[in-house]
């Protein structure tokens, strides 16, 4: 179990009973969803509903934000096509251009899979590959060609070409093998890394969008396209031409200072160099997290994740402390993955766990809870303290750290007692900020509520050095090893915790897709960002931590405060019944489909006038 503070002090909130360790779950995961229980009887989607049922006036910000990302999701779905024909017009309304040769048999392939066709939904494809109209194409050919490991489509058939470990290019592959009969031929490279590869500085990368901008707002009349993708050469043993995108290792310095350079050069980060943080006495970046929320809580996801908007990430995440492994280029070329930082050039693509259904991240395949009813009023957690190469110095600056600490009431019970409200690893939350009921009296309710809702832990320290074993003698004072728990009895418990490791975190989608609720803490992006709506679908918690006690209180409730575990249950079951909507298995194939016509079109000489004209 976490201790998360020197062994043997505050006794009375030690692990017995429940763990007092993460029950901020409990409070995102009720707001995310006040849609109509009803909803989920239907085979389809039909939207949400309103079901406020709070007693108490004023309204609390956490409902205006439920009320918001509602509206937009009901605004989302009434976007939903029916027809190519509609189809076509929305794509060319929302690109600027016409669609890729080949869209008429996607569209097909999708509506056969009974898809949700939503334009909107694949808007990161489109971020992704916006930079790439800017390199020419015989050089995005040389490119891919050359980069060892990827996957090659010659002649409707996926091959691979070199070797990725855990079980990723096998799952890629499998994958391809789906959707290889309808692809044009192409070479695509992959990231074998938990880590992103490529940084390209804004100024270059502002150029090239600029590029893209400048080829959109054209519809050539259709009879100045081109309908045929062009044939690539036949694969060669040994390339002679093998590529080299100039990794680097960034010299040893702390990854922040590469990514930075991706930022515009009058954003808040492009200059800002702090490499440690007392949190007795942040520095004024700390509070950025407030210029962000509505009264403390998140209102805008996307902005939040950004890493040229808040400078204080530099020492909230590990990602950029000192990541595991640090392999980038600042050269644009293009490279597949699961996952990137929003400063990252990589093209997203289904990561290979999601595709591959392992129990470990899943729970296996027909089990994601039962009733919300059976569950323990609980937020769980189990993991490894992963997150990056923390040392002695810096681990208490990671996140896993320092959401296991602030969590856990010996902890919280610390910080309470000391005049500037801060422990090792975390501060809390002014009081006026959030008026929490908890924290009205004496010293005492906030641990005391922890200690019966949360239950979380390490059960593995991950050290650096590596002692040989589970343990870190620098963190063993302060966290106790826990048993590990199989995901089939994570569902168990109402509240789902989800938190960035080395990079994304491969458990989300099956969170999504349980009868429990998500609650979401993430720097990263991932394929499926543009499906999934804050407040609608998930309960977003900013990286700092500094909202998940007033989530907690949210949905348990506090004293005379009352809880909202019937919003909790309806935003759980309603995440559940959109993510069985657009992120199945199926919803990654037309993914990536989509993803890689667009993708050979741009690798394609006559790319300027290659498009799908048919429908007109």
């Amino acid at each position: 179990m976490v201790v998360a503070c020197p062994s043997g002090l505050l006794k009375k909130f030690s692990s017995t009973g429940v763990r007092s360790r993460f029950h901020l779950l409990t409070g995102v995961s009720g707001l995310l969803f006040v849609l109509v229980a009803g909803v989920y009887l239907f085979p389809r989607y039909h939207g949400p509903g309103w079901d406020l049922d709070h007693t108490f006036l004023p309204a609390h910000p956490i409902d205006h934000l439920i009320a918001a990302a509602n509206k937009q999701w009901r605004t989302l779905l009434t976007q939903e096509t029916h027809t190519l024909q509609n189809a076509t017009a929305k794509y060319r309304q929302r690109r600027g251009r016409h669609p890729p040769p080949g869209f008429e048999e996607w569209y097909r392939f999708a509506k056969e899979k009974d898809a949700v066709m939503i334009e909107d939904l694949f808007d990161q494809i489109y971020h992704d590959l916006s930079p790439y109209w800017g390199i020419e194409p015989k050089e995005l050919r040389r490119q891919a060609s050359g980069f060892s490991p990827r996957i090659a489509v010659r002649n409707r058939t996926a091959i691979p070409i070199g070797h990725i470990g855990v079980g990723w290019m096998e799952a890629w592959v499998d994958l391809m093998a789906t959707i290889e009969k309808h692809l044009p031929d192409l070479d695509m490279p992959l990231n074998g890394m938990d880590e992103p590869r490529v940084i390209v500085p804004w100024e270059d990368i502002a150029q090239y969008v600029a590029k893209d901008q400048q080829a959109a707002q054209q519809l050539l009349d259709p009879k100045d396209v081109a309908r045929e993708y062009m044939a690539l050469s036949d694969l060669r043993e040994d390339d002679p031409n093998a590529y080299d995108p100039g990794f680097t290792n960034g010299g040893g310095m702390p990854y922040w200072y590469l990514a930075r350079m991706a930022c515009p050069p009058e954003s808040p980060s492009r200059l800002s160099d702090i490499r440690q943080i007392d949190f007795a006495a942040p520095p004024p970046e700390f509070y950025n997290y407030q210029r962000l929320s509505q009264h403390g809580y998140l209102k805008n996801w996307t902005l939040s994740k950004d890493p040229c908007s808040r400078p204080e990430l530099q020492f909230l995440h590990g990602s950029f402390i000192e990541p595991i492994t640090v392999s980038t280029t600042a050269q644009l070329f293009p490279i597949f993955g699961g996952s990137k930082l929003p400063v990252n050039n990589d093209i997203l693509i289904p990561p290979a766990m999601y595709w591959a259904d392992n129990e470990l991240y899943s729970g296996g395949n027909d089990n994601h809870g039962g009733r919300w009813s059976a569950k323990k009023d609980l937020v769980f957690w189990r993991g490894v303290a992963s997150g990056g190469r923390h040392r002695e110095h810096t681990w208490a600056q990671f996140q896993r750290h320092r959401f296991l600490s602030m969590l856990n009431a010996t902890s919280v019970a610390i910080a309470e007692d000391t005049t500037n409200r801060a422990y090792l690893d975390f501060r809390l939350p002014d009081q006026a900020e959030y008026d929490l009921a908890c924290r009205r009296g004496a010293a005492g309710q906030l641990p005391a509520l922890l200690h019966h809702h949360t239950d979380l832990g390490f059960i593995g320290l991950q050290c650096f050095p590596d002692p040989g074993d589970a343990h870190c003698p620098y963190t063993d004072p302060y966290f106790e090893l826990v048993p590990p728990v199989p995901m089939k009895l994570q569902y168990d418990s109402k509240y789902l915790p989800d938190l960035d490791g080395n990079s994304f975190s491969g458990r989300y989608r099956a969170f999504l897709l349980s009868t429990s609720l998500p609650i979401k803490g993430t720097i990263y992006n991932e394929w499926h960002d543009s499906r999934l709506i804050a407040w609608a679908h998930f309960i977003p918690m900013d990286t700092t931590y500094m909202d998940i006690y007033g989530i907690l209180e949210y949905f348990l409730g506090y004293g005379d405060y009352p809880g909202h575990d019937s919003m909790a249950q309806k935003v759980a079951l309603n995440g559940k019944a959109w993510a069985e909507r657009v992120l199945r298995k199926e919803d990654m194939q037309i993914y990536i489909y989509r993803l890689l016509l667009e993708y050979a079109r741009i690798c394609d000489d006559r790319r300027a006038v290659l498009a799908y004209v048919d429908d007109i």
